[in-house]
């Protein structure tokens, strides 16, 4: 009997030694996996999308996994289907995703510009000649042909243009054929071969098409509503929720990112060429035309919104949803500045 309590008290004390260990063994990484929030952050292929590839480097606090996307479009559905945390997508598709209902919040700007408008390098039209474009739109109408103009439907170039040339006595959705080219590298190609006349895109492809020769510059689309808005980094409301600390360290890598692009370009260069293939000459020219800025701006949001219900993008007023998913707390906590000053 002896010998049985015995040999029960060894086991006993073996198995409580080995529990011990594997906990001391597995604790630190929990208490590691606990400590380092990870994100997985989505953004698209452009001049001003491809410097979020060195917001990780400049996290503190969490891990973030970029993942680079075609296109806006392509960032946003990943967000909406939960396979990323975090998005940089545009204003556009910001106001989009609310008018069709999806849980969106925006908690930072990121960097803005990027558009302009190219026609063919033969076409005979000045810069910003509004009324030789109209000449030459009616022209084509007499003569039986149409003027095809082109762009990444559901981007914020395209939206830009179509605003610009509302703005200025042209109906895009009726005087003129949209023709949709989602991927932004195949614009170039589209233009050289002579399948559309005028072209609205994003950088670095604006600068490949005017340097190579393809096209030349017609107008930069600001004059609207939307003026030189362009990207907005949003998440969900289970993210803030169920990852507050790590959304509070990604808006503060971004806002050490446009700080960094305000004052060094180099690194910027890099990533564009980088993430595109083109060469620096190309990189270099496309940042003339990109503007690097964290905040949101909400008045200027309503009045984005406004354009698109007129435009036909959006089929209802989504004040209200702005207002509710316009999320200042990340943003005022990186930079120490009230929403008021942030642009809300």
């Amino acid at each position: 009997m002896t010998q049985r309590i015995s040999a029960r008290s060894t086991f006993m004390m073996r198995f409580l030694a080995a529990l011990a260990l594997t906990s001391a063994i597995f604790a630190p990484v929990q208490s590691s996996a606990q400590a380092t929030p990870q994100i997985k952050m989505a953004y698209a292929k452009c001049a001003h999308c491809l410097s979020m590839a060195m917001v990780p480097a400049l996290a503190k606090g969490v891990d973030i996994e970029a993942i680079n996307f075609t296109s806006g479009n392509d960032a946003l559905t990943a967000l909406v289907s939960k396979s990323v945390d975090i998005a940089q997508v545009t204003y556009l598709h910001f106001v989009t995703g609310l008018d069709k209902g999806m849980d969106l919040v925006a908690i930072s700007g990121q960097v803005n510009g990027g558009s302009e408008l190219l026609v063919g390098k033969d076409m005979v039209l000045e810069a910003n000649d509004w009324v030789g474009l109209k000449k030459i739109i009616a022209d084509y109408k007499a003569q039986g042909k149409t003027f095809r103009i082109a762009a990444s439907r559901g981007n914020a170039q395209d939206l830009h243009m179509r605003g610009e040339m509302l703005k200025n006595g042209i109906n895009p959705s009726k005087d003129v054929q949209f023709v949709n080219i989602p991927n932004p590298a195949d614009h170039q190609p589209a233009l050289q071969r002579g399948e559309i006349e005028l072209i609205g895109t994003v950088e670095p492809f604006a600068s490949q098409i005017r340097i190579n020769g393809v096209g030349k510059h017609f107008n930069f689309p600001y004059d609207q509503a939307a003026g030189k808005l362009t990207n907005l980094i949003v998440t969900r409301s289970d993210v803030i929720k169920e990852k507050p600390e790590a959304v509070k360290q990604t808006v503060a890598a971004v806002v050490l990112l446009v700080n960094q692009l305000n004052t060094d370009k180099q690194a910027w260069v890099d990533s564009i060429v980088k993430g595109t293939g083109l060469d620096r000459t190309i990189a270099t020219e496309a940042l003339k035309n990109a503007y690097p800025d964290y905040n949101m701006y909400r008045a200027a949001t309503l009045a984005i919104a406004d354009m698109m219900r007129e435009l036909k993008y959006i089929s209802r007023d989504v004040t209200a949803d702005i207002d509710k998913n316009m999320n200042y707390t990340f943003l005022s906590a990186a930079t120490g500045k009230t929403p008021k000053e942030l642009g809300e």
